[in-house]
């Protein structure tokens, strides 16, 4: 699609096939086999106590018996797009020029489908290096309405998946999302508001702002990354859609009274005369 020896600019191509210029400049390198040990191990961590820092994570890494220092933790970490999620100094700066909404979830019942959505971005190992799996998740069925692998953190990845989700399930009343700067960019916001959501952003360090989605990341990790080794990016995507598509279709919830996500989104969607 791009062409490198065309005489437009390579910037100028992006720009007219609406694609972001850092992802036609990419090129992935390789982290180290012991980097890539160090970051699995942290996510494992990451996951179980999401309140550990770079600090904490270091001792728990030397309780292993891997010495690493606090500097190169929180380098891998920011890699990773993880941070410890309790309040820290400076923490409630947003990023220069992205604004930060209000969190409009609390003590809101949720009761039906297609009334509240949430998005978050999670770090995906794999057998040499890792992507970023970024999901549309309907709160009140727990439904994944869309998902896309990416091997960048950028705005255009979580506005692709909002508008994926917007084409095959219409548009809910809320998005709700962490203050990651994917989802404080201006393109990301834009397509929100644009659509007439209203837009949502937890605290920081405010884990239980997004848990719905927390869990699917637990599930998706013990139940299928972890057991598997990907060996390239399109082994990892196609994986991860046939675990989103099982989960869906096949995986009752306790808290859904032993329904699939797919079956809890049905009965909850509003009847047509509610939504006149």
């Amino acid at each position: 699609m791009i062409n490198r020896e065309h005489p437009l600019p390579i910037t100028r191509q992006a720009q007219l096939l609406g694609m972001s210029r850092g992802t036609v400049y990419y090129l992935a390198r390789t982290a180290s086999a012991a980097d890539l040990a160090l970051m699995r191990r942290l996510d494992e961590l990451h996951l179980e106590h999401p309140f550990m820092g770079a600090r904490m994570l270091r001792d728990q890494l030397a309780r292993d018996g891997l010495r690493v220092g606090r500097r190169h933790v929180a380098t891998l970490m920011k890699h990773m797009g993880i941070e410890a999620l309790c309040p820290q100094p400076g923490t409630s700066k947003p990023q220069p020029g992205h604004k930060i909404y209000p969190y409009l979830l609390r003590k809101l019942p949720i009761v039906r489908a297609n009334q509240v959505w949430a998005l978050d971005t999670t770090y995906i190992p794999m057998a040499r290096g890792f992507v970023y799996l970024t999901a549309v998740v309907d709160v009140a069925s727990r439904k994944v309405l869309a998902h896309k692998v990416a091997i960048t953190l950028e705005a255009c990845h979580a506005k692709e998946v909002i508008e994926q989700a917007f084409v095959t399930y219409g548009r809910p009343e809320i998005v709700n999302t962490d203050q990651g700067s994917q989802f404080t960019a201006v393109e990301f916001t834009d397509a929100v508001l644009g659509a007439g959501c209203k837009l949502s952003m937890d605290g920081r360090g405010a884990w239980r702002d997004n848990v719905f989605v927390e869990r699917l990341w637990r599930n998706v990790k013990y139940e299928r990354v972890y057991l598997k080794a990907y060996d390239s990016v399109s082994a990892a995507r196609a994986d991860l859609a046939d675990y989103v598509n099982w989960y869906n279709a096949h995986r009752p919830h306790s808290s859904l009274d032993k329904l699939t996500p797919d079956e809890k989104y049905l009965a909850m969607l509003p009847s047509l005369k509610e939504a006149a």
